[in-house]
């Protein structure tokens, strides 16, 4: 059965929206759907990442898998301190991330796949970076890191397993609002510099991202 609803945890951001707990340059967030918890990244800082987890009641160890967007040290800089906390996971990677961590198990995934039933990755694009999808009964809700290969070539990579509903993550660089029109929901994270414009342009479909913000679509 498709899900109607899938909540996602800002952990790590630029910004946060809670008095006390941190931002920092880097994202990382939780993906509650279909029974499964999955890490996207993990920001640049350990400590961070544990601390912002722990405050927002979030618990690491029971985390399944963590899907790696690509290698920049801001995606990928707690992953170690994590996996001291919870290394019974699936390390969903780009083949770009070397280095054997101590995870129970990792998976490259570099051509567009559904990986579980109702989750996507776009592959590795330009050899740089994968996005991930969950699929919902109102379309797929796509989770980004940066968005280095573009946003519009993410979307039509991963339109060959349903509709785009909600982009949410770093839009770096991205600047053609019309290709962001047709989606119902964009919640601009991280390193997108245009974040001011989105909420403009599109005032409905605007989602304000930053640490403790919680997406349930």
């Amino acid at each position: 059965m498709i899900t109607d609803k899938v909540k996602i945890t800002i952990l790590y951001d630029n910004e946060s929206n809670i008095d006390g707990i941190d931002s920092d340059w880097g994202f990382a967030c939780l993906i509650e759907a279909y029974g499964r918890k999955i890490l996207f990244d993990t920001g640049g800082s350990g400590s961070i990442l544990l601390k912002n987890s722990e405050a927002l009641g979030v618990d690491l160890k029971t985390v399944q898998d963590v899907f790696i967007s690509h290698v920049h040290f801001d995606h990928i800089g707690g992953l170690s301190a994590f996996l001291d906390v919870n290394n019974e996971i699936n390390l969903l990677a780009p083949s770009t991330l070397r280095g054997v961590f101590h995870a129970e198990k990792v998976v490259y995934n570099d051509m567009p796949t559904e990986f579980y039933e109702h989750f996507y990755t776009s592959g590795l694009m330009d050899n740089i970076e994968q996005s991930l999808a969950i699929e919902t009964d109102k379309g797929l809700v796509v989770v980004v890191g940066c968005s280095h290969p573009g946003v519009e070539q993410i979307l039509q990579v991963l339109s060959q397993f349903g509709k785009p509903y909600a982009l949410i993550g770093g839009l770096h660089g991205f600047n053609n609002f019309d290709a962001i029109h047709k989606l119902p929901y964009v919640c601009p994270t991280h390193c997108s510099q245009y974040i001011s414009d989105i909420k403009k342009i599109y005032p409905d479909k605007f989602i304000k991202g930053g640490v403790g913000k919680i997406i349930e679509i």
